[in-house]
């Protein structure tokens, strides 16, 4: 009767999840579970669309004989498990933590021809737990989501792997075509994350409770895990982080500040880190979210780590997201709009004209939401920074779609085919940076800012209009130019003329300073001809 009873309770691991460094299963699997594979197809294919084969019985394993990963399993024997449905609710319970010990054993998936049926098992197993946790009437126990936590670790956190690829990076726009590298294990671990993602978004589960499970460490795990080249393990983290952050308050601030950490080492470290966009759209709601006025906290989060975030090579890879978050923070508060527009103009690119472009698209939207009193404080450095645009001759060979609507950008929606304007008669693509900034005054915010403020602005940028229309070199740059002219110049003529009385007398000055400094090169030449001269006499002793 007692061993009846007995084996009804649920098995204990050999080892907690917690020492998972230990020499066992745990360990020599985790490791060979992280091991990535570029080869690995996608499989897009919804959890709960994937059937439960009943015909695959569930196991339970012993751990009594050390793993092997050489090509033989890990374990000596398997005890079968019943269904859910099979057991009466009261022992449903224990089973579950059963299957969930189950799960924890981790397989090698760089040989998809090793231990086939046994995988299935597993997959199976997992899609009963993520049936389960999704239908639990009734609260989690202390133990359930222990057990929980540790399958979820056990199968999740582990060491990657970057495959040795090209990093073909011209002008921050990444050339590389290739698929992203997708992890080979993806068919257990998307499991694993979608019961995650249910039991953390669960209201069975008890905060309070799991808070002591769902602690920092876990997350600081959690978020190494958005390294990942597997964009489709991000995505799943996006959610997961973002449902954390929403259920724990406690964690809160340790989450923004260890995203902060992880930005900080991006930017002026390694500039090297996968998952920047999927952690700027979490940051996308929560700034959203933030009460006014804003925390001295928030502002400093702004000033030191996002706004440096423009300064890699690699920033059309996350561009759109930060410009969403920089656009929030400016609605939030319209006093940002000159601390953004400043460190805009810190980091405004010299030679990159693909990275000048998505500068001009940012400012463009952070116009939008400027106030004319926050407007005149950057007047004089935006308008210099312009007129050198105005004068640019780059143009963009590789060309990125605008992305106008403050709805959270999708990269993968980019077109990449669209420019702002079309080919020349020569066949040569429109200098898109000169093009861009002559779109400014497209944009009626825009250009009432300007027109209120028309005389310190205008002769800032007048040189640069007035040699855009004589000399540049594209057609549809001189039209602009002329454009953006006639509007100055039937606004306020007498302006007008005054720049272009100032601009000619300066043209005058210059004709003269280059003369004279022609003049006094071609005295030094002749100066240096008649020393040489004398130099060459040769002078006869006596």
């Amino acid at each position: 009767m007692l061993k009846q009873i007995l084996s009804k309770l649920p098995r204990k691991s050999s080892k907690s999840t917690a020492n998972r460094d230990h020499s066992g299963n745990h360990a020599a699997n985790s490791n060979a579970s992280g091991s990535r594979s570029s080869g690995g197809k996608s499989t897009n294919s919804s959890i709960s669309s994937i059937a439960v084969n009943s015909s695959v019985p569930d196991v339970a394993i012993h751990h009594g004989v050390n793993s092997k990963l050489n090509g033989t399993l890990g374990f000596s024997q398997y005890e079968g498990l019943p269904g859910f449905k099979d057991v009466p609710n009261t022992e449903k319970q224990s089973l579950f933590i059963k299957k969930l010990n189950m799960c924890c054993f981790i397989f090698d998936f760089t040989d998809p021809t090793k231990n086939l049926k046994e995988k299935e098992t597993k997959r199976q197993t997992l899609l009963e737990l993520v049936d389960y946790v999704t239908s639990i009437s009734g609260k989690f126990s202390e133990t359930a989501m222990q057990e929980v936590m540790k399958m979820v670790s056990a199968n999740l956190f582990r060491t990657f792997t970057p495959q040795p690829r090209e990093n073909k990076v011209i002008d921050g726009v990444d050339l590389e075509e290739d698929e992203p590298s997708m992890d080979s294990a993806w068919p257990h671990l998307q499991i694993v994350y979608e019961l995650f993602l249910r039991f953390v978004s669960s209201t069975e589960t008890d905060a309070k409770l799991a808070k002591r499970y769902i602690d920092q460490p876990f997350v600081l795990k959690l978020l190494d895990l958005f390294d990942s080249e597997d964009p489709r393990e991000r995505e799943y983290l996006k959610t997961i982080l973002h449902r954390i952050y929403g259920k724990f308050m406690v964690h809160r601030p340790f989450i923004r500040k260890s995203i902060n950490n992880i930005f900080y080492q991006f930017i002026f470290e390694t500039e090297k880190y996968n998952g920047i966009a999927e952690l700027l759209e979490i940051l996308g709601s929560i700034i959203n979210g933030f009460a006014l006025p804003l925390k001295e906290e928030h502002k400093m989060f702004l000033v030191r780590a996002m706004i440096p975030l423009h300064k890699p090579r690699c920033l059309a890879m996350y561009h759109q997201q930060l410009s969403y978050c920089i656009t929030q923070f400016v609605e939030k508060d319209c006093k940002l709009a000159d601390t953004v527009i400043q460190g805009l103009l810190k980091y405004w690119p010299v030679t990159n004209s693909s990275k000048e472009v998505m500068f001009l698209n940012e400012l463009e939207e952070v116009l939008e939401a400027t106030q004319p009193s926050e407007f005149q404080r950057c007047i004089v450095p935006l308008f210099q920074q312009l007129a050198r645009c105005l004068n640019s001759s780059h143009f963009q060979e590789v060309q990125i779609g605008l992305c106008q609507s403050h709805e959270w950008p999708n990269i993968s929606s980019l077109d990449v085919n669209h420019s702002f304007g079309s080919k020349s008669e020569s066949g040569n693509l429109h200098p898109h940076v000169a093009e861009r900034a002559l779109f400014l005054w497209n944009n009626d915010p825009i250009e009432n800012l300007i027109i209120q403020n028309r005389k310190v602005i205008l002769p800032i940028i007048f040189p640069a209009l007035e040699k855009n229309a004589r000399n540049h070199w594209n057609q549809a740059v001189r039209s602009l130019t002329l454009n953006v002219r006639k509007i100055f110049e039937d606004l306020d003529h007498e302006l007008f003329n005054e720049c272009l009385l100032k601009f000619q007398e300066d043209e005058k000055k210059e004709v003269e300073i280059k003369a004279r400094s022609e003049a006094a090169w071609k005295r030094l030449e002749e100066i240096a001809a008649q020393k040489t001269a004398s130099d060459d006499k040769v002078v006869v002793p006596c």
